[in-house]
């Protein structure tokens, strides 16, 4: 038994080990926000090749590639509205803590198709997952109220699944487009790239982005963070302005 065992072990440490690494990048690290900011289309790409200091000078598939884009985490609460007497009121709601407010998923092919469900979940991949691990409510408020918040997401846009927004140009080369809405909020932003192999993860890899507003849209976003009161009285005063400008001259 012992000579097996030893055996074993020689044949296994004389096999080379089967590691991959994946190089990646992003088009663009800087999104500027302007005036005529219409959205903006990033391109994120990348390679298989084998890990740092391995015997193997080839890597074999077949592979699959699944990223995902993470926007700006913000604190976020969801209301179902009641009809009371013929009046609707919030009547209950849950919060949820570090919410993305930009979330994409991109793949070559159905999520299903690349490995099972629990890995997906383990690696909170799928776009339901996003509000499940950030409530703060128990798991059936968790469950309804996210499920809610996940759909108005997507509905303005800002949360989607693309199955096959993942193109591979070769058996080791891939890259896939991320379209960025006119209204992205701006901030940090996360491409995290899984590199999957007979239905398991083998290699990840993070890549970030920053969108941020330049120009006069900036001065009034940080005016509006840092000086509330001031910012107030000046959009009161520019409207009593613009009222009594037009006063005269349609009166005139």
């Amino acid at each position: 038994m012992r000579r097996l065992l030893l055996a074993l072990a020689l044949v296994l440490a004389a096999s080379p080990a089967s590691a991959e690494r994946l190089v990646t990048q992003v088009s663009q690290d800087e999104v500027s926000i302007t005036s005529s900011f219409a959205g903006q289309t990033l391109t994120l790409f990348g390679s298989i090749e084998p890990e740092v200091g391995a015997e193997q000078r080839f890597v074999e598939g077949p592979y699959h590639i699944i990223i995902t884009v993470t926007g700006p985490l913000q604190n976020r609460v969801a209301r179902r509205k009641t009809n009371q007497f013929g009046i609707w009121l919030n009547t209950s709601q849950a919060e949820f803590e570090r919410f993305p407010s930009f979330y994409q998923v991109l793949s070559d092919a159905p999520l299903s198709n690349i490995t099972d469900p629990i890995t997906l979940a383990e690696k909170e991949i799928p776009l339901d997952s996003q509000a499940r691990y950030t409530a703060k409510a128990g798991w059936w408020d968790a469950t309804v109220f996210g499920g809610e918040l996940t759909r108005l997401m997507q509905q303005k846009g800002m949360f989607k699944l693309n199955e096959n927004g993942v193109v591979f140009r070769s058996d080791t080369f891939y890259f896939a487009q991320v379209a960025l809405p006119s209204d992205a909020p701006p901030g940090p932003y996360l491409a995290h790239t899984y590199l999957i192999k007979n239905g398991q993860v083998i290699a990840e890899k993070s890549d970030g982005f920053s969108v941020r507003k330049i120009g006069f849209e900036r001065f009034l976003g940080q005016s509006a963070r840092t000086q509330p009161l001031l910012y107030g009285l000046v959009c009161v005063a520019l409207a009593l302005f613009t009222g009594w400008l037009g006063g005269v001259v349609f009166k005139r």
